[in-house]
């Protein structure tokens, strides 16, 4: 049995706990709580099929763990494990659905397009199974730094959030002011969602072992960094727009910094009037 066949099969049976769990719980996270675990598993997988003899899969296996053990730790110290850790925008899109239409979303949107998603970010690992055995190169050492500075890029942005909530929510304890709402300072300064960015960006940094296994820049398992790029312009979209709802001045942090690429603020041009 072939690695591809043995990462569906699992895959599947992710896919189908995902759901069952969600109608059993009446949680809709799941998937959320094995997206930083899945990975691993596929990566490993394809890197075993070799038995472990190809040193660029193994060196992919390993960036993926590491990607892997950092995103886990960072989704559990928020709570993403705990009962009723449900992300808030599953909420959001079910209060505002029909009643037939949330339990469909959750089977083929929730349940089984994001675990394909899942798999389909790890197949540049496939391309390297089935391209010609080649030693690692110096293209595959600037990838690998690459990949590790994007990781490092998304600690600090998460690092930053994660103090910002916590003082945040100090202050509401002890009853002191609630201002800010929210994060502008740090990479947030540079970036709306600069975590969105960088882990975007680690993907199709993963799919360019593809490219430096084969010597060409287009394969099929470009789709799974595509449709990744294409779930976070959704992700995005919706985030802000609650975040627009919560807080007006929102509005404001739109108009100066950007919205996931880190580019420097925008100054807003002040109305002059007589």
């Amino acid at each position: 049995m072939g690695p591809l066949v043995i990462c569906l099969i699992v895959c599947g049976c992710i896919a189908a706990a995902c759901w069952l769990l969600s109608i059993l719980t009446h949680e809709h996270s799941w998937v959320d709580r094995i997206w930083s675990i899945a990975p691993v598993a596929y990566v490993w997988i394809f890197a075993a099929s070799t038995g472990l003899a190809d040193a660029r899969l193994v060196l992919m296996a390993v960036l993926v763990t590491l990607w892997g053990a950092r995103l886990t730790f960072n989704f559990a110290r928020k709570g993403g494990y705990a009962p009723g850790g449900e992300d808030y925008r599953w909420g959001y899109l079910r209060d505002r659905m029909p009643r037939w239409g949330f339990p469909l979303f959750n089977v083929f949107f929730i349940a089984a397009y994001q675990n394909a998603l899942i798999l389909l970010i790890c197949l540049p690992a496939l391309t390297v199974v089935e391209a010609v055995p080649s030693p690692l190169g110096l293209a595959d050492v600037l990838v690998a730094l690459l990949f590790l500075a994007l990781l490092v890029g998304e600690t600090i942005a998460d690092e930053q959030q994660w103090r910002f909530h916590q003082a945040k929510a100090a202050r509401a304890a002890a009853g002191g002011a609630s201002e800010p709402r929210f994060l502008t300072t740090g990479l947030f300064r540079y970036s709306r969602h600069p975590n969105f960015f960088f882990e975007q960006a680690q993907w199709w940094a993963f799919y360019l072992f593809a490219v430096t296994a084969t010597g060409a820049w287009l394969h099929p398992t470009i789709a799974g960094a595509v449709l990744l790029t294409a779930l976070f312009i959704g992700s995005t979209w919706m985030t802000e727009k609650i975040s627009r709802e919560r807080y007006p001045e929102y509005a404001d942090y739109q108009r100066t910094t950007s919205a996931i690429v880190p580019l420097p603020p925008r100054a807003v041009a002040v109305r002059v009037t007589n």
